[in-house]
This record gives C-alpha cells, sequence and structure tokens, in this order.
C-alpha cells in the first residue's frame, strides 16, 4: 500500500510540473476585480503568447522560449503514462493517453514547434490549444490528489 501512495505522490508532481510548464506558456485571467488596486487576481501565465500579442516580446523570443519547454512537456506525459502503466493505475493511464497520442503525433509530423514566421497566424489556435491542455492537466492532476488521498484513506483502515 505504500508504493501506491508513493506512486500518486509521484503522479501529483509530474502534474504540477506539466501545469507549470504549460501554464508558463501563455496568460489567462480567470478574475478580476474592477479595482486594479486589491484586485484578487487569478492568472495562469501563458505569459509569451500574451506578451506576445500585446507586442511586449519580439516573435523570435516568445517562440524560443516556448519551444524550449515543449520537449520536456512531452517527455514529463510519457513517463507519466507509463509510470500509470506500470503500477496498474488503468483509469488514469487511459485518461492520460489521448493527451500522450496527441503530443506524440505532433512530435512525428514535426508541428510542435512554434514556427518564428507563422506565430502571428498561429496565436489564437496556439493560446486555445495550450488553454485546452492546460484544463486537461488540471483535471488529471485534481483526479491524482483524488486517488491519492483515497490511497491513503484505506492505508489507514
Amino acid at each position: 500500500m505504500g508504493d501506491d501512495i508513493m506512486s500518486w505522490l509521484l503522479s501529483f508532481f509530474f502534474h504540477a510540473s506539466l501545469v507549470g510548464l504549460i501554464g508558463y506558456q501563455g496568460k489567462i485571467t480567470v478574475f478580476k476585480n474592477r479595482n486594479q488596486d486589491l484586485s484578487l487576481q487569478e492568472e495562469f501565465r501563458l505569459m509569451c503568447l500574451a506578451d506576445l500579442e500585446f507586442d511586449y516580446m519580439n516573435p523570435y523570443d516568445s517562440s524560443s522560449q516556448i519551444n524550449k519547454v515543449i520537449l520536456p512537456e512531452f517527455i514529463i506525459q510519457g513517463v507519466l503514462c507509463f509510470i500509470h502503466l506500470a503500477t496498474g493505475h488503468w483509469f488514469m493511464f487511459l485518461f492520460s493517453l489521448p493527451y500522450l497520442y496527441y503530443n506524440v503525433r505532433l512530435y512525428m509530423r514535426g508541428k510542435h514547434l512554434l514556427d518564428v514566421t507563422e506565430i502571428f497566424n498561429q496565436l489564437n489556435w496556439a493560446k486555445q490549444l495550450r488553454i485546452f491542455k492546460l484544463v486537461y492537466v488540471i483535471l488529471l492532476l485534481v483526479t491524482s490528489i483524488f486517488w491519492m488521498i483515497w490511497s491513503i484513506t484505506e492505508a489507514y483502515d
């Protein structure tokens, strides 16, 4: 039972790192008060794309910063799927398999990196893609936390 808790804890840390990597790639304002000085602002920073959109960053810097974290994101997702498969967590493996398939398909087609010359044409699609990935990984993270808590309560029963 201790191995099960450790695998869920490892899964939690991998999912949290994926949220950080994806959140680094853009900016979404979830809640914002009218008063800027005392606003309760929660944002995930898909900063590079938002900075590019508002012309705070040039296209080369933005695409190079995003491209630096794409392969680590793919590798972490692949390792996470393997961990779920090896530990027998079939539901989580099947739940994270479509995301892994999509990443592998992008990599095999060579469309996983942002092109500097086409970044403005792909800006809305790239932001929507990262928002979808962020929501999907947060769902995986919440599910992982649920199963970790479930394993801890079963260990003490």
